[in-house]
């Protein structure tokens, strides 16, 4: 068989910043009709390896080959058979243009002919379901729409390769489930080409090959089933692909930044209770007509770990500025620890800990005077200062990172250091907002053995905001937040039967040709969904299902498929739920 020519072809890339590699020696190749992934946490080099295959950043050594075209030859050669989504939701976007007005301008940027357009646009607005909000201002698009509006912005020529940066990142389940059905759909019918960079490990499983990178390198790379095979001592059907990039950092250089058990505390804590940390009623934060929070109420009990999950904009981030002291409501009230939200604002600064979103220390001080400064503001001196200091230290793992400036961290220790700040003079509740975005998965899942630490045995209340899914069985119990408007709430398993008894049983398709078993199957499960490449098919008959499953792939000849019921997943219980969000609440648990 003569082997399908390289669309993409990368050797030896290399991109520096001063003193730092942000692209390390990177080669790969990319067939025709493929779509590769490449992953890794922020930091990984991902973006700058896009950048670069776009045209719009050059590189400092290596070569890159585009259609044909030598990148740094003919980079203006290049932008024309490509489309490109930068990351970020809807930046490549006008606020004041409307959906029509965006395909309009980016038509007539592309030289796209009248005809050729008119087609082109009823296709595009019909598989992204964006026909309906054609008028309307892309400032009122939901952060999924905004970012379905750029690739269909990307996509109005046709191009033959697509490069995505980070597509699906902070946007909800069920806007990510209609970006990978659209991605598939291109790939399949159209024969497309697509680069795509991800933080979501899951999405990985979708793609035909893919590179796993960290710290500018590529640490493997092959298929998913091939990658996976790679793990000793487990069967690939049970490994995922998280476990994959763990067992790789956890033998590399990354052993390093490992993270030891939680330090004792001075004051052993005592664990859950009914007694709230913290409560708000009909909490409403406006700006202008836009409501950032929309009339939530609830309760965080003491002790307990509670997650905020939902998208880039559902509301985490104003939420728990309001509980930090940091904004004010527009309406409604709260208490935290006890002190009111309203009037005693200054009070809670000084006894919560607060991490935020954007890593807000100060990067031309070491990890050591980082550490110094945050225990002088809140009050500790002399050897009270010290102790805590080190106690933190040791608790996030920061021992040879002392004298390390914080610029030059990477990102989870960077992380750990904002934690360590926080905790530093032992508060009761803490608040973390997204306090794992973007970092490896393995810190991940060390930051998180923290959290649980200091709940279980420190008895510190947490409240802490995520848009991983998969985070969210880390929780005691949960609130979904979307568009500012609180969804649902409960524990994680009391939230999955809610939606098992709305949308019914999962039913999980194991298929080696999973994108045909997927084109198969949609005709009559419209509403399937994809975990990795696991198939989940929702079903009120489950037995009836599954012999019309194993019926349809014998009619294709596409032989037999591992069936079986499986729990249904956070993503899938997130997005069913959303569905009913018009319904009253749903509380559960």
């Amino acid at each position: 068989m003569t082997p399908t020519p390289a669309l993409i072809e990368v050797s030896g890339l290399t991109k520096r910043y001063r003193r730092e590699t942000a692209v390390d020696r990177v080669s790969f190749a990319i067939a025709r009709g493929e779509i590769f992934g490449l992953l890794g946490p922020d930091g990984a080099g991902k973006s700058t390896i896009i950048q670069i295959l776009a045209g719009v950043l050059l590189p400092d050594d290596g070569r890159a080959v585009v259609a044909g075209l030598d990148v740094l030859h003919d980079p203006e050669g290049v932008k024309r058979r490509i489309g490109f989504m930068p990351q970020g939701l809807g930046l490549n976007l006008y606020d004041d243009l409307t959906v029509d007005e965006h395909l309009e301008f980016f038509a007539e940027l592309r030289e796209v002919a009248p005809d050729k357009f008119r087609a082109h646009r009823a296709t595009l607005l019909e598989i992204t379901r964006l026909a309906p909000a054609a008028h309307r201002l892309a400032r009122h698009l939901s952060g999924g729409m905004r970012q379905k509006l750029g690739l269909v912005s990307a996509l109005i020529h046709l191009p033959d390769i697509l490069l995505l940066d980070e597509p699906t990142t902070g946007v909800d389940p069920l806007s990510r489930r209609d970006f990978w059905q659209i991605i598939d759909k291109l790939s399949r019918e159209r024969g497309i080409t697509v680069l795509l960079t991800t933080p979501y490990l899951d999405e990985a499983e979708r793609c035909h090959r893919l590179a796993l990178m960290h710290r500018g390198r590529v640490l493997a790379a092959g298929g998913p089933d091939e990658l996976k095979s790679s793990v000793p001592g487990v069967s690939p059907k049970r490994v995922k692909m998280e476990d994959v990039f763990v067992a790789l950092m956890a033998s590399g250089e990354a052993a390093r930044e490992s993270m030891p058990a939680a330090a004792p505390p001075s004051e052993p804590r005592g664990s859950v209770t009914d007694r709230p940390a913290i409560r708000v009623e009909n909490l409403t934060k406006r700006y202008g007509e836009v409501a950032a929070v929309d009339g939530v109420s609830l309760e965080v009990r003491s002790g307990e770990i509670f997650g905020f999950l939902g998208p880039n904009g559902a509301g985490k981030t104003t939420t728990i500025k309001i509980l930090a002291g940091l904004l004010r409501p527009t309406t409604g009230q709260g208490w935290v620890g006890g002190y009111d939200i309203l009037r005693q604002a200054a009070t809670i600064k000084r006894t919560i800990g607060y991490m935020s979103q954007r890593f807000s220390l100060y990067p031309d001080l070491s990890v050591m005077e980082n550490l110094g400064l945050s225990a002088g503001i809140y009050g500790l001196r002399g050897r009270r200062a010290r102790d805590r200091e080190a106690a933190v230290a040791a608790a996030t793992g920061l021992g040879d990172w002392l004298r390390v400036l914080a610029r030059d961290l990477p990102l989870g220790i960077r992380q750990r250091l904002a934690l360590a700040c926080a905790l530093v003079h032992e508060p009761r509740i803490l608040f973390l907002d997204e306090p794992t975005a973007g970092v490896d998965p393995l810190a991940r899942r060390r930051f998180w053995g923290l959290i649980t630490e200091l709940s279980r045995r420190d008895g510190v209340t947490v409240l802490v905001s995520t848009h991983y899914m998969d985070e969210a069985e880390h929780c005691d119990r949960l609130a979904f937040l979307h568009m500012g408007r609180l969804v649902a709430l409960g524990e994680p398993e009391a939230l999955r039967r809610r939606a098992v008894a709305d949308r019914g049983t999962v039913l999980e398709v194991s298929s080696s040709d999973f994108r045909k078993v997927v084109a198969l199957l949609e005709p009559d499960f419209p509403n399937l969904t994809l975990s990795g490449r696991r198939i989940h098919v929702f079903s009120t008959d489950p037995a009836g299902d599954r012999w019309r499953i194993a019926q349809a792939l014998a009619a294709a000849a596409l032989g037999t498929a591992e069936v079986q019921a499986v729990p249904m997943s956070m993503d899938d219980v997130f997005a069913t739920l959303i569905e009913g969000a018009n319904a009253p609440l749903a509380r559960a648990g």
